[in-house]
């Protein structure tokens, strides 16, 4: 894989460049097999380094999880563009100092290549020795495990740092095991499977499943697990070891050919160090060069180039140099289009920050400052027409802005629109729920009319009740209108905030003086404004117009009262007549009793206007108290008898339907008693007048029923009218008044109180931080640049060279 180091690495500083939000992620490389199969030596072989445990039985009894991390440049390439090394690393010696041997015939220390291994268990300790790696392997193992062959799930972490090394996460696990051994438990073989399923499961895994050669490829069970998370063998790589230990005679072609269990990505034959060479310390480089001998002189596999090709550790790592190269190939599009996006901002912002401004004239200053106003004043104007933010948007004053492009963000209204939904989702429509009639009851109406007749009762309805009554309905309109103002000046406040070019961030001076300007200039907006909006409040309360064309007036008013109720007394016939048919009429549907209902012919007596009828009225009333009377002394007990009857309780306490319930008999020491039945009170006693004396105590009359609908007919009808005029002038006003004379007046206003020349050095002042952002914007856009081309080489790579 020494061919995709180089890439790889240059890849990982792309990612850098990018943040920590993209990630090359590749795939975990999981080796899988059974006791003594040579999964160790694989690993190690595509390491390139001898690290781990080795022995016989079990050795790795828990999982280890390598990561490798690149920390240089690679070595330097030839013209063709390919690592000089093609080899694998040197063996590590027991002088930590050792030379290692290139192609070339120079050598180096390993101070100018420097490795090392991190346990996640011992926290900012390097291990520079790799043979202190492997015993620190053992004794972690044996720590968590014991040293009776047990096995444990829990993991051990080791990172190895290395100039040389692709970036990769690799995993050894316990090799499967039939019979329990020591203190394992009797349910290893299901421990292990499970421990095994819990890495391959994942589909970013490449699953090496190592088998060896000499036995059964059928009984091999790392394929039978690898089928069960794998079952086309997308991501499976059959390594077939011990090749060199098959019977004399016999060879592997049929597996590596594909023939018997077919995977996808083929089978790979490779021939390991055996325990004899680890222990006469065979380096990992001696041990490739005898596999490599052995493949080339061997009768089957050296004169076959189809298996030639598939023998080899170099072949597997080729194999899975190509695989990685793949998962690369389709992480580019989106790898490019971060690039891409990355770029455009970091020149967006390159563009922001400018030129340095020190060393500039006080003309040029001055130029650069009126710019910058205009700029903002433009944004600002654009903003509120709806022609869009030509200038990004970046928040004033720590606001809540929009998106940095705003009209690539189509979700949302920003702008004048969110102006234009105030006046028409949120105080128009505000308004149209408003009731003409909210928080004022029939009592109350009632009882206004009563206030407005003084001393002795109207003849007509008193146009003085409809007058206040009016006016206190139109005057509750005034708060919404204060309070359309105070959304549309913090919406005027969004839009500055939106509308500040990205240059602002490099004068925090002129910046904070420009949000004290615009505030200052709402401010003094608003007076006015909220003034000019109570001001159409007063102007409507100073003149009720009963002349207005939309207005009912008295006489529709009682023209539409009649035909209602003509309509409710057919409709009240019509349900008698059918009760009547049913053999209920005894009951009259729809009528309440003690309830006097309201007739037309009531509402014709109050209409009329001659004077027989105006007569008739307290003639019909002293009749009614007659009658009263004399069924006072007729009725329960006669005169003088229980408080139910007679004349004192028809004056004072009798159950009449105009008695008021407020003006109570208060007995005194004056009050004579009753006499016997039959002899008149001797002295008549009037009542204490009651501190609060209320008209609803009284049920209503025919007449205060009229009166009242009138009354309310005449609210409504007006209430309407006004409603619709203030709704139609508080926008108008807003915009004439704030929005339009804001924007107008900005770039005066702005100009006027920035454009100072003693005060242009201050103001045009760069932040201390600028300069530094505009280096790191220079060497970022040089990275990305170079990122684009990486990207190309990657795209171009041919992972079979």
């Amino acid at each position: 894989m020494d061919q995709l180091i180089p890439i790889a690495s240059k890849l990982q500083d792309v990612l850098g460049a990018l943040g920590g939000n993209t990630t090359l992620d590749l795939p975990q490389i999981v080796v899988v097999g059974g006791q003594s199969s040579g999964k160790s030596s694989v690993l190690e072989g595509i390491v390139g380094r001898s690290f781990l445990p080795r022995g016989s039985g079990i050795v790795t009894r828990r999982p280890l999880i390598l990561q490798l991390y690149n920390t240089a440049t690679p070595p330097p390439c030839d013209e063709s563009g390919e690592f000089q090394d093609s080899s694998f690393e040197t063996e590590e010696k027991k002088d930590p100092y050792e030379f290692r041997e290139l192609t070339d015939g120079e050598t180096r220390s390993l101070d100018e290549i420097e490795e090392w291994g991190e346990f996640m268990h011992i926290q900012g300790r390097k291990f520079f020795s790799f043979k202190e790696i492997r015993e620190e392997i053992e004794r972690d193992t044996e720590r968590v495990v014991g040293n009776n062959k047990g096995i444990h799930r829990t993991p051990i972490y080791l990172k190895i740092f290395s100039p040389l090394v692709l970036p990769l996460t690799l995993v050894d696990l316990p090799g499967f095991a039939k019979v329990a051994v020591g203190d394992q438990p009797e349910d290893i073989e299901e421990q292990i499977r499970d421990m095994c399923l819990e890495y391959i499961s994942n589909p970013n895994a490449i699953i090496l499943a190592v088998t060896g050669a000499n036995t059964d490829l059928a009984n091999s069970d790392a394929l039978q697990i690898a089928r069960q998370v794998d079952p086309d063998g997308e991501r499976t790589v059959g390594v077939l070891t011990k090749l060199d230990l098959m019977d004399p005679g016999t060879d592997a072609s049929e597996m590596l050919q594909n023939n018997l269990i077919p995977l996808r990505r083929g089978y790979v034959g490779v021939v390991n160090r055996g325990q004899k060479d680890v222990a006469s310390d065979l380096s990992i480089r001696d041990g490739l060069r005898r596999e490599d001998s052995f493949f080339k002189t061997h009768p089957v596999y050296g004169r076959d180039r189809t298996l030639t090709s598939k023998c080899g550790t170099q072949n597997l790592a080729r194999n899975l140099n190509t695989i990685l190269m793949h998962h690369i190939r389709e992480c580019l599009p989106e790898l490019k289009n971060r690039i891409t996006n990355l770029t455009a901002d970091v020149q967006n912002e390159l563009t922001a920050l400018g030129t340095p401004t020190e060393g500039t004239s006080r003309a040029a200053l001055g130029g650069s400052l009126l710019a910058l106003l205009s700029k903002f004043t433009a944004g600002f104007a654009s903003l509120i027409d709806g022609r869009g933010n030509p200038n990004g948007g970046v928040p004033m004053n720590g606001g809540a802005g929009a998106p940095h492009n705003m009209m690539s963000d189509m979700n949302e209204l920003y702008g004048g629109a969110r102006i234009s939904y105030i006046f028409n989702d949120i105080f128009s429509s505000s308004l149209m729920s408003v009731g003409p009639f909210d928080g004022l009851s029939d009592d109350e109406i009632r009882t206004t009319i009563c206030n407005a007749n003084g001393t002795r009762p109207a003849l007509f309805v008193p146009e003085i009740s409809f007058d206040i009554l009016v006016r206190r309905q139109i005057s509750r309109l005034e708060q919404p209108g204060i309070q359309c103002v105070d959304l549309v000046y913090q919406e005027l406040q969004r839009i500055a905030s939106q509308c500040e070019p990205g240059e602002f961030m490099r004068f925090p001076a002129m910046r904070e003086r420009l949000v004290d300007v615009v505030n200052d200039l709402l401010k003094r907006c608003v007076g006015p404004t909220q003034m000019m909006v109570s001001n159409l409040v007063k102007i409507e309360l100073a003149y009720i117009n009963t002349s207005h064309p939309d207005f009912i007036g008295g006489s529709r008013a009682v023209a539409r009262l009649l035909e209602s109720q003509r309509k409710e007394e057919t409709q009240k016939k019509q349900k008698m007549e059918n009760a009547s048919r049913t053999g209920s009429g005894d009951t009259i549907i729809g009528t309440t009793v003690g309830a006097t209902p309201l007739s037309s012919s009531s509402l014709n007596k109050y209409a009329a206007t001659d004077d027989i009828a105006v007569a008739a009225t307290p003639i019909r009333k002293e009749k009614e108290n007659i009658d009263a009377f004399h069924d006072a002394q007729s009725g329960p007990g006669g005169v003088g008898g229980h408080n139910n009857g007679g004349i004192m309780n028809f004056m004072f306490g009798g159950q009449q339907p105009h008695k008021n319930k407020g003006l109570t008999s208060t007995p005194s020491r004056f009050q004579t008693p009753n006499r016997t039945r039959g002899g008149p009170p001797s002295i008549v006693q009037l009542p204490q007048v009651p501190v609060s004396m209320r008209q609803t105590d009284v049920p209503p009359t025919d007449r205060e029923r009229v009166e009242t609908e009138i009354i309310k007919s005449l609210i409504e009808s007006y209430f309407n009218v006004v409603r619709k005029n203030f709704i139609d002038m508080v926008p108008k006003t807003i915009m004439y008044f704030l929005v339009n004379h804001v924007k107008d007046a900005l770039q005066n206003e702005l100009v006027s109180e920035l454009y100072r020349d003693s005060e242009l050095p201050n103001l045009m002042g760069e932040a201390e931080d600028i300069a530094q952002r505009r280096r790191t914007c220079v060497e970022m856009k040089d990275l990305l640049e170079k990122a684009l081309e990486i990207v190309n080489e990657v795209r171009d790579f041919n992972t079979f060279n």
